[in-house]
């Protein structure tokens, strides 16, 4: 699955200082300015302090607040509706770029003269916050509104895997042809949303990026603020992009547990002795198998060492595939949400027939060579 080579080491280091702690870079730009502003929980400014606040302190005029999945503060379930408020300590209209209103209209971009845009990715192709940039990209280029994009490093920045997304599967968990994990940091990646065309009639957002300092690729670390509701911790992000596939399964992979995507569970895997209950809760509204014994792995287990040299593995999804369906059981959700996941329908089809999930080494290379001239970065 991996193109990173073996003897790659990869270093565990401090949170990196991300582009919004370096003011200097980019308040020039919106002095005088209406602001808009693309953020939640997690965009913070030396860990403590949320940007909107931060920038309000340094005179910048913030106008309107854009929320993306699980809202500004960060504390709605994947996939919940999240509706437009408004911001109880400052008064600012909160916009949400969720549910039906995916991409900002032309009066969310009234009377703002620029867009700032500061969200934690964590590098994996389904995770929504590189779509919600796309379409605010496509907004502020259809409006001829700047961007600018407050880099933050990625922790899966380390490497790239995965099969390519391919067009009949786009939709919000994947719009772009790239791997599952891409391996670039948000800025990173805006830059190739425009430099490749992506937007709407190959339109070209224009787009600044405000680099992290002392980012290097080659390097993992833990999050100082959880970047959605399911990744409490460094292991659930480096985990994230080898268990998400389960999503379009039967199978649970701990929503609703203290270990959400540290794990995976279903009720009839009673192969395995370790077990957990989903329960409602912060985050995870009505859980896959909610109040019922999953029998699984408990990945938590493993060191940080042990799933960084694992980077992208799809053997847990083979193993819980082969254990069901020698069962009779069902493993694949009714919808075709596994395949929006896989990106193609190759994966189903080689489990089905329990076949190698390597992705050919050509394929990744392809991409690997046309992201390299967006590359910020070591």
């Amino acid at each position: 699955v991996s193109n990173t080579p073996p003897s790659t080491k990869v270093h565990i280091v401090d949170y990196p200082t991300p582009g919004a702690e370096r003011l200097e870079l980019y308040k020039n730009k919106l002095v005088g300015k209406q602001v808009g502003i693309v953020v939640n929980k997690a965009s913070r400014v030396e860990q403590d302090q949320h940007l909107l606040d931060f920038l309000l302190e340094n005179s910048i005029h913030v106008k309107k607040i854009f929320a993306p999945e699980h809202g500004f503060r960060g504390e709605a379930d994947a996939g919940s509706k999240i509706d437009d408020e408004t911001d109880n300590k400052t008064g600012l209209p909160i916009i949400s770029l969720y549910g039906k209103h995916k991409k900002p209209i032309k009066e969310d971009y009234q009377g703002l003269d620029i867009i700032v845009f500061d969200l934690q990715d964590v590098g994996v192709r389904f995770y929504t916050y590189i779509s919600t940039l796309h379409y605010v990209m496509e907004a502020c280029a259809e409006q001829n509104v700047p961007l600018i994009i407050l880099d933050r490093p990625n922790p899966n920045g380390f490497y790239v895997a995965g099969p390519i997304l391919e067009d009949k599967y786009q939709s919000f968990v994947g719009m772009h042809p790239v791997p599952i994990v891409y391996g670039m940091t948000i800025g990173e990646y805006g830059m190739m949303i425009n430099g490749e065309g992506w937007l709407k009639d190959g339109a070209k957002c224009g787009l600044e990026v405000v680099q992290c300092k002392d980012y290097v690729r080659n390097s993992t670390f833990e999050l100082p603020v959880r970047p959605s509701p399911n990744l409490p911790n460094h292991k659930s992000v480096l985990l994230y992009p080898s268990l998400c596939l389960f999503e379009g399964t039967t199978v649970s992979v701990g929503r609703g547990t203290d270990a959400p995507f540290q794990q995976y569970g279903h009720p009839k895997m009673t192969e395995f002795d370790y077990s957990f209950v989903p329960k409602s809760g912060f985050g995870a509204k009505y859980p896959k198998h909610e109040n019922t014994f999953c029998f699984g792995e408990d990945l938590d287990q493993l060191t940080l060492e042990e799933i960084i040299e694992k980077e992208l593995d799809f053997s847990y999804l083979t193993k819980a595939h082969n254990i069901l369906t020698a069962r009779g059981e069902e493993f694949f959700n009714d919808n075709n949400f596994f395949e929006k996941l896989a990106g193609t329908e190759e994966v189903r089809k080689k489990l089905v027939a329990s076949e190698s999930l390597v992705v050919p080494t050509k394929v990744v290379e392809q991409f690997k060579d046309m992201r390299s001239q967006y590359l910020l970065y070591e």
